[in-house]
């Protein structure tokens, strides 16, 4: 089977919100800005002019004092110095730390942005465009990432954390090792990816650097720059924004007037705002600013400043403010000359609700890019898909739907009593007109025992077509494990595997695969047979 695609809206797995969004529904124009059409580069481009030289400069030292003692690519180097020049510009996507890139979709979110920027470059050769990986090292869910799945066992980082995540040593990590060697064997592909483990989580100190080394070694031939936001000094041109979030609540205000605008249409709320979005950040510290009466405390530690010392705080010490999931898109844009955002759809949902407070802030709203989606699929399955004569959209259905879909379509009885009802209905409804000549008061008798007769055919058909599953069970069988394999528990497979798995048959063929079948504006799901 070739590389096919599907619209997004029929693999039942996207939210009505990015359905919407991705046919641009008049509703939801408030929202966004230019969507993500390669005609509409140009008009982002215009938008984004004001980024100033000064912000370039800043942005190239921070992240060429973060690549210290990292082996780069040139692709990579040279993408770096490019940012100081005016006609530079990133597609970014952001992910976070997890324990040896965590679920497959970290490859496709990068991928996408390394495509786009290829594809932009090749349409704008006036300007350049750098894929960026922002990391989101700044995260204090550990349990969020703290593992991988491999082969159905779950490899997991067990200790007592606190504060960004990014900052967490590595210590215990060498015996995650020993794990990780045991379970995927000796073999060529095992061993380099033994390798890169090892490198990346026992030789450097803390969770940011193990994960920098292991994006870079994974995607440096494309130039992919990688950049840490806990950073001094790119922290230090968001200040006046701290500023406005602490002393205004500027966020909060306008935050929760677009969410209304957008749970009012039907939506759900992603994120909640809250007064201050912003956290207090020390060594093995990321707890929560609260003001209340004037006074700002840091949440769940002895810590309080008046309005006059957190301000002093934040001029002197930058770096121990943290933006919140709902700010950190702020801080991001303002630090990059950015064109476009690529994240998953629950990203880009919370970044439909920051749309008002960019405008009110007087920064460049992004473009917003849904990552490309993939299902891959092993040339072994896709023969048994062929032999049971199933669809791969098939798959995308519920089990217990697919299970009826087959049972239907390879039962020798047409267990189908659609024509039944018909015949029924049609039936009741001369009886309703015999009634109501008669005596209207038997309308509902008439009704009573119509619905009755259309309950025991439904029931008789669920027998029956019980039955047929019962007969025809080994093959069901053999359809729901391929779903469970290719599905696992019920989800997509990007969400819970690994790149290592595939990576273990395939090696560097999987990455060159994987980037050549998708095309980061076609806004489908792609399916890709290995």
């Amino acid at each position: 089977m070739p590389t096919k695609t599907i619209p997004y809206q029929q693999t039942n797995y996207f939210s009505s919100l990015i359905c919407d969004y991705l046919v641009e529904k008049d509703t939801l124009n408030p929202f966004y800005g230019n969507f993500p059409k390669l005609e509409n580069f140009s008009k982002q481009i215009e938008k984004k002019q004001g980024f100033t030289q000064e912000s370039r400069k800043v942005l190239v030292e921070a992240v060429k004092k973060q690549y210290i003692n990292v082996s780069i690519s040139k692709e990579t180097r040279d993408n770096i110095q490019s940012l100081a020049d005016e006609k530079t510009f990133t597609i970014t996507t952001g992910h976070q730390l997890n324990l040896f890139t965590g679920p497959l979709y970290f490859l496709y979110k990068i991928f996408s942005v390394i495509n786009l920027s290829e594809k932009l470059n090749k349409e704008h050769p006036e300007s350049h465009f750098v894929p960026v990986y922002w990391m989101a090292s700044e995260d204090h869910d550990f349990e969020e990432i703290n593992y991988f799945n491999l082969e159905g066992k779950k490899i997991q980082w067990s200790r007592e954390v606190s504060g960004a995540v990014g900052e967490l040593s590595t210590k215990g990590l060498d015996e995650v090792l020993e794990v990780v060697k045991a379970k995927l064997g000796n073999s060529e592909h095992a061993q380099y990816l033994t390798y890169l483990f090892a490198e990346a989580y026992t030789k450097h100190k803390n969770l940011t650097a193990a994960t920098r080394y292991l994006a870079n070694e994974l995607f440096k031939s494309y130039g992919l720059v990688i950049i840490d936001g806990n950073d001094a000094s790119l922290k230090r041109a968001f200040i006046p924004y701290a500023e406005k979030e602490l002393t205004e609540n500027l966020s909060f205000k306008k935050v929760t007037e677009t969410t209304k605008q957008l749970t009012d249409l039907g939506y759900t709320e992603q994120v909640h705002p809250r007064e201050i979005n912003l956290f207090y950040l020390k060594e093995g510290l990321r707890e929560r600013i609260i003001e209340r009466d004037g006074v700002f405390y840091i949440n769940e530690t002895e810590l309080s400043f008046s309005k006059e010392e957190i301000l002093q705080e934040l001029e002197n010490h930058p770096e121990r403010f943290s933006p919140n999931a709902l700010l950190r898109p702020l801080f991001q844009e303002v630090v990059l000359p950015n064109l476009c955002y690529v994240g998953g759809g629950g990203e880009l949902a919370y970044w439909f609700q920051l749309k008002d407070y960019f405008d009110e802030v007087e920064v460049p709203f992004p473009m917003l890019l849904l990552r490309n989606s993939v299902l891959l699929l092993s040339a072994k399955l896709s023969k048994k898909l062929d032999k049971l004569n199933v669809s791969v959209e098939d798959l995308f259905l519920k089990q217990h739907e697919l299970k009826t879909k087959h049972t239907h379509r390879i039962s020798d009885i047409d267990i189908d009593f659609s024509k039944q009802r018909e015949h029924l209905q049609q039936q009741f409804k001369e009886l309703y007109t015999i009634a109501k000549k008669t005596d209207a008061s038997f309308l509902g008798a008439v009704g009573a025992q119509e619905k009755k007769q259309l309950n025991g055919l439904d029931n008789l058909e669920k027998r029956l077509l019980k039955a047929q599953k019962r007969k025809l069970a080994d093959e069901l069988e053999r359809l729901t494990i391929l779903q469970d394999t290719l599905f696992p528990k019920q989800s997509l497979q990007e969400r819970t595997m690994n790149f290592s798995e595939f990576y273990l048959e395939y090696g560097d063929k999987l990455f060159s695969k994987v980037k050549d079948s998708q095309n980061p504006l076609a806004n489908k799901f792609t399916v890709l047979e290995l």
